[in-house]
């Protein structure tokens, strides 16, 4: 299927709700599975595919587990289910089945885990014979590899034996994503954090069942940061955000000021904290930044930049690679569907001069299985006038209603077969 995005006929001035954090929710039903409460749901978790699929294998414990194109929860469920009892597999998508996962699997069994490869050698699917006393200890890994990883062992830590002692190597990536983990450790009762720069220590106490709530999505937000940046006078209320969130991409405030976007942070009479975005004007001509903490916005931040003519060089981006697909040569084939020619180098940098060339009739976006392709390329319809989007029901991953709120913000979507 393909749709077809024109922009609003008036501005908009209203609320968009936002889903639940996926990243928070999958971390919440990861350790809430822990305590022994997995029947016993968070509150206010995502609706979100990556979300629907943990639940699913959550309540039903199947000795297949699917888990489709869900990134997070393959790495969260590989590491849960090494520390539940029994024996099961677990496979995904066609896709998920060529996403690297040997640093995850080598680790699990350092740890004393049963993991075996299935087909193809460092590569779901995965069978996974889980004991409730996994020994644990000492740990060493590169720092820059995927935050996921590091998260779904630090999160079984504090359930085995010896606890874990994790050492990470070089240059550590996305600090926020395993800050995030820890803070939400805590939460639950488990003992765990940065003993130094490098090192990070789990005591084998187990977690404790509390009520969770999760907050809104940062990463979602950041497609209305792009529409009011793009909007001569939108401006859009986003409830249940914080400023103190430990979301990695809530510095998507603090970007996107410099694009001509301004932030306020709000606390009504009864608590409830929101946050309201206004156009104001663009303060840079060029901009740079690494976003080796916040990968997830380049698809945003590149496609922005482009529709606002700003040159751009972004940092950092080592892990777009693996990504639900190769995200720096989706954005690079795509906008230069629309005249923009990418440049990127060294697997973490991608540039653009400025210089574009008018395309008449542009082909619709392919989405490559990817929500944030769909989601990152739908905004332009503000500038463009109208855009077609190949295969736009991506956006469940982590968005479902997304289509529903361009709707109510007064976008057209129309469906072309």
């Amino acid at each position: 299927m393909t749709i077809n995005i024109q922009p609003p006929i008036s501005s908009f001035k209203g609320t968009i709700n936002l889903p639940s954090s996926k990243s928070i929710s999958n971390r919440a039903l990861t350790i809430n599975a822990l305590t022994g409460r997995r029947e016993c749901l968070p509150d206010n978790v995502s609706d979100c595919d990556d979300t629907h699929v943990m639940i699913e294998w959550l309540r039903t414990m199947p000795s297949v587990i699917d888990i489709g194109a869900a990134g997070t929860a393959m790495r969260f469920s590989s590491a849960l289910l090494a520390v539940t009892e029994g024996t099961r597999i677990i496979t995904g998508s066609e896709r998920m089945r060529h996403r690297p996962i040997s640093v995850l699997v080598d680790a699990l069994r350092q740890l004393g885990a049963e993991v075996e490869y299935t087909g193809e050698e460092g590569f779901p699917p995965l069978r996974i014979t889980g004991h409730n006393h996994l020994p644990g200890g000492e740990l060493h890994l590169p720092g820059n590899v995927s935050s996921q990883y590091i998260s779904a062992l630090l999160m079984v830590g504090p359930v085995m034996e010896r606890g874990l002692t994790l050492h990470l190597e070089g240059d550590i990536i996305s600090r926020p994503y395993i800050d995030l983990t820890l803070k939400m450790m805590r939460d639950f009762g488990g003992k765990a954090c940065w003993t130094d720069e490098r090192t990070i220590t789990v005591a084998p106490q187990g977690y404790v069942p509390i009520d969770y709530h999760v907050e809104s999505d940062w990463s979602a937000a950041s497609y209305w940061y792009e529409m009011v940046a793009l909007s001569s006078d939108f401006e859009v209320c986003l409830p249940v955000l914080f400023a103190d969130s430990y979301q990695g991409d809530s510095q998507v405030a603090r970007i996107f000021e410099r694009l001509g976007v301004k932030t306020a942070f709000v606390t009504d009479n009864k608590g409830m904290k929101s946050v309201t975005l206004c156009k104001t004007p663009c303060t840079v001509e060029r901009l740079e930044c690494d976003l080796v903490n916040q990968p997830d916005l380049a698809q945003t931040l590149v496609v922005t930049c482009c529709m606002m003519g700003v040159p751009f060089r972004f940092t950092g981006l080592q892990s777009l690679r693996i990504k639900e697909t190769d995200r720096i040569a989706a954005l690079e084939q795509e906008l230069a569907k629309l005249g923009y020619h990418i440049t990127d180098h060294d697997d973490s940098v991608m540039e653009w001069d400025g210089t574009k060339v008018e395309v008449e009739h542009p082909e619709p976006i392919d989405t490559y299985e990817d929500h944030r392709m769909a989601m990152a390329f739908a905004p332009c319809a503000l500038k463009l006038g109208l855009i077609n989007i190949n295969n736009p029901q991506v956006v469940s991953k982590s968005y479902p209603h997304f289509w529903d709120d361009l709707r109510l913000a007064g976008f057209i979507i129309n469906e072309k077969q």
